[in-house]
């Protein structure tokens, strides 16, 4: 996988002449069902914690996992449509499933990839396929969230999870995993729940399938969005600026990531309790300059894109704005 959240699309294969390759339907589907099994044990986690449960039990986890595929099966479709459309052979999706392990924040998959075994040729052919992709995902995603704000349960929903949450000393004793909020989220939230209804703190937000797979969305949407080497935001920012322009935009966008990651690594690990940065910035940054690279490779046919599609572009980098948090999971110690 070339990024945790985000598709293979890109890599092509250089040589002129491409070899036929058969598809394998059975892998697909066993790797979704798979991604499926790991998502829908990871929602009855999120839910419930790490604690043993029945069989009978996974169905409280369906919420989440059905959510969650549904965002990221139309993302990876959105750029095999596309790649159809340009004519450009492509494997369908590859689902990443990712197991249970105890203690470690695990959303039940990371992601899913897409190759593709011919080039792309042109400048209007990789940006519809780059941009089809967030868009399409970002739509359901926005859907789902929506539908999870509009149908907030009761605070006994969580009192039933948390007995004692009204203690003073609530929370204090162990460490918390905060959500950081994006300005879509709070904009969301600010319309659709109503004054006075209760709605849970960020620290909370995953015992939600509904939020917490909508919040994971905007995550993913916003991870592949950066216009870095060949993310999504990198092929759209390459067929939009082209590829000198796009370059100095990777690097700059690589060294902001760097250096917030330095300062979330230190606040993290020698306790500074800055509240800047986040750690998984450093890691982010370093697969992006050693594995996906900062620099987007050119394409045969640099005729610029047209007004229609540039304006596309815009929105779409619009979309990563408004999904970004700079500080997307947080971790605080016990007091």
């Amino acid at each position: 996988m070339s990024e945790p959240y985000g598709e293979n699309y890109h890599s092509t294969i250089s040589s002129a002449k491409v070899k036929e390759k058969k598809e394998r339907p059975f892998l697909h589907i066993s790797l979704f069902i798979i991604t499926f099994l790991t998502s829908t044990i990871a929602g009855v986690n999120w839910i419930k914690g790490f604690v043993p449960f029945e069989l009978s039990e996974m169905v409280v986890g369906l919420p989440y996992s059905i959510s969650i595929l549904l965002i990221i099966t139309f993302h990876e479709f959105g750029h095999y449509f596309a790649a159809v459309y340009h004519k450009v052979k492509s494997t369908l999706p590859f689902y990443i499933p990712f197991p249970p392990i105890p203690y470690m924040i695990n959303f039940g998959t990371m992601g899913a990839v897409i190759k593709t075994r011919t080039r792309i040729h042109s400048k209007k052919a990789m940006f519809d396929v780059g941009v089809a992709g967030p868009i399409a995902g970002f739509v359901v995603c926005v859907a789902i969230l929506i539908y999870g704000l509009t149908n907030l349960p009761a605070i006994e929903y969580l009192l039933k999870i948390h007995p004692d949450f009204y203690d003073p000393n609530y929370g204090k004793e162990g460490y918390a995993l905060i959500f950081g909020d994006s300005f879509l989220f709070s904009f969301l939230r600010e319309i659709f729940v109503q004054p006075g209804q209760f709605f849970p703190p960020m620290s909370e937000i995953y015992h939600y399938p509904f939020l917490c797979a909508g919040w994971f969305g905007l995550f993913i949407t916003s991870m592949n969005m950066i216009p870095v080497g060949q993310l999504d935001g990198g092929h759209i920012s390459y067929s939009m600026f082209g590829e000198q322009t796009h370059y100095k935009i990777s690097v700059i966008c690589f060294s902001i990531m760097f250096i917030f990651g330095i300062i979330g690594f230190a606040d993290v690990f020698l306790e500074l309790n800055y509240g800047i940065g986040w750690s998984g910035w450093l890691f982010w940054s370093l697969v992006l300059f050693f594995v996906i690279k900062l620099k987007h490779p050119p394409v045969l046919d640099a005729t610029e894109i047209d007004p229609g599609r540039k304006i596309i572009g815009y929105i779409s980098f619009f979309i990563f704005i408004i999904s970004f948090s700079p500080m997307p999971i947080m971790i605080t110690l016990p007091q």
